[in-house]
């Protein structure tokens, strides 16, 4: 008797759990449009600002795409996925959605006929925005053009090729918490923290993700990796040995560039070119609740004499023509040489002490950018190999990539000069075997 209590017991707990894994993993269907809404043209101007402030177009735009049309591959650990269509077509698109529909996206993650959606899209930032703002969005969305474009099947590895398995995901990290203001800060750091921890998304690249994706909150915005580059950390940022003042971070958020900083560049880009459309007391607001951010205890300043030479590589048999057994220890001095003669051909015009540009258009002196000055080399080597693209908002801004004109052995011995410039506390190791992972990794996308 016992036993076939134990049994009955049992198939009731089994079947409680497969009642909510069901109930977990299925949503309903909205029903479509019957016609397309009426937009109030006030309401689509609102939504065309938090466009821009949530980056909608970098992701849902792809190179030589429509507006809004979709197919961006995004590269996961988990496979890739392509963005989808979210112009007002009504059969590839999101122009059958009613409201509804749109804000449970936006919330919760799932799409009108009730699949959830993967969160490459940040509806667990999305989900702390205003119902205002997100109606607005909405009303943005359904003015732009409509294009009939479907985006490509997203290739996912089991078992996250399986989607409601993500409504597990959500139970872990999604939090419907929508931001209220806090009564001891002030009216622009309030709108700041809303940006920065709502349609800006910022921790989605800033913050370090665990081995399934998640955000881990207790490292929240203390840097994280996106598409191959470092996210650097957004603590701390007023208390470095070089500082950041609340108009140079304004600046290099709307320009781009900051001259005691350096330049944006890699996933940053685009970024600041959408920040470049808000007011500035957007930004501004932005700035100031990012510079009250606490982050580690600064360290002193190095020695520059210690690490003049020890930063730079010993250049390679390839690039000397000769092979000398322990030339990696005994030759800083002519590796130093290398890197300063290739600074002077390759950089000097823009970057040099007396160069023009760095007085018409900023650019910054390369020995204070913060990609000279990181823990990692991989942003100074990225942005060596793959440049600072031509863009019609801030074409002043390019930079040419060296990839087809210096080998590895140069650009190790250039990062290595630049590192030994900006008075790195140590130098960074193995430079020559990270510039030929970055290369190859840069050339398999």
């Amino acid at each position: 008797m016992k036993r076939v209590t134990l049994y009955r017991a049992a198939s009731l707990i089994v079947v409680a759990g497969l009642i909510f894994c069901a109930a977990m993993m299925w949503r309903p269907s909205i029903d479509p449009l019957a016609q397309a809404p009426t937009m109030d043209d006030a309401s689509v101007r609102r939504g065309a600002r938090v466009a821009e402030q949530g980056d909608c177009a970098v992701c849902h735009t792809r190179p030589g795409g429509a507006y809004m049309a979709g197919g961006l591959p995004l590269v996961t650990p988990f496979g890739t996925l392509y963005t989808t269509n979210i112009t007002p077509d009504r059969d590839t698109g999101i122009g059958n959605w009613p409201p509804e529909a749109f804000a449970r996206a936006m919330r919760h993650g799932v799409s009108r006929d009730g699949h959830f959606l993967y969160p490459a899209f940040p509806y667990v930032h999305y989900s702390r925005m205003s119902d205002a703002d997100i109606s607005d969005v909405y009303a943005y969305l359904m003015s732009v053009d409509p294009v009939p474009a479907r985006a490509p099947d997203n290739h996912m590895m089991f078992p996250m090729n399986f989607r409601p398995l993500v409504s597990f995901w959500n139970l872990l990290f999604l939090r419907d918490d929508r931001l209220a203001d806090l009564p001891d800060r002030s009216p622009q750091w309030n709108r700041g923290r809303y940006l920065v921890e709502g349609a800006g998304h910022c921790s989605s690249c800033h913050t370090p993700l665990n081995f399934i994706g998640g955000e881990k909150n207790s490292e929240h915005l203390s840097g994280g990796q996106v598409d191959g580059w470092n996210a650097p950390a957004l603590t701390g940022m007023a208390r470095r040995n070089n500082p950041w003042s609340t108009e140079q971070l304004v600046t290099y958020l709307r320009a781009g560039v900051a001259g005691h900083h350096g330049a944006g560049a890699g996933p940053m880009l685009p970024v600041s070119l959408s920040l470049a459309q808000l007011p500035e007391t957007d930004v501004q607001a932005i700035a100031e609740y990012i510079l009250s951010l606490d982050g580690d205890t600064p360290t002193p300043a190095p020695d520059c004499a210690a690490t003049r030479t020890a930063a730079i590589p010993a250049p390679s048999a390839a690039t000397t023509g000769t092979e000398t057994p322990g030339a990696a220890s005994t030759s800083a001095a002519p590796a130093f040489a290398q890197g300063e003669a290739l600074f002077a051909g390759a950089c000097a015009g823009c970057h040099g002490g007396g160069a023009p540009m760095r007085t018409i258009d900023g650019r910054p002196g390369l020995s204070v950018v913060s990609a000279a000055t990181a823990s990692d080399p991989g942003n100074l080597i990225k942005t060596i190999l793959e440049g600072i693209p031509m863009s019609a908002r801030a074409p002043s801004h390019y930079m040419p990539p060296f990839a087809d004109s210096l080998d590895d052995a140069h650009i190790a011995a250039l990062a290595g000069y630049l590192r030994s410039q900006a008075c790195a506390a140590t130098p960074w190791p193995d430079l020559l075997e990270t510039v030929h992972t970055l290369r190859h990794e840069g050339q398999s996308k």
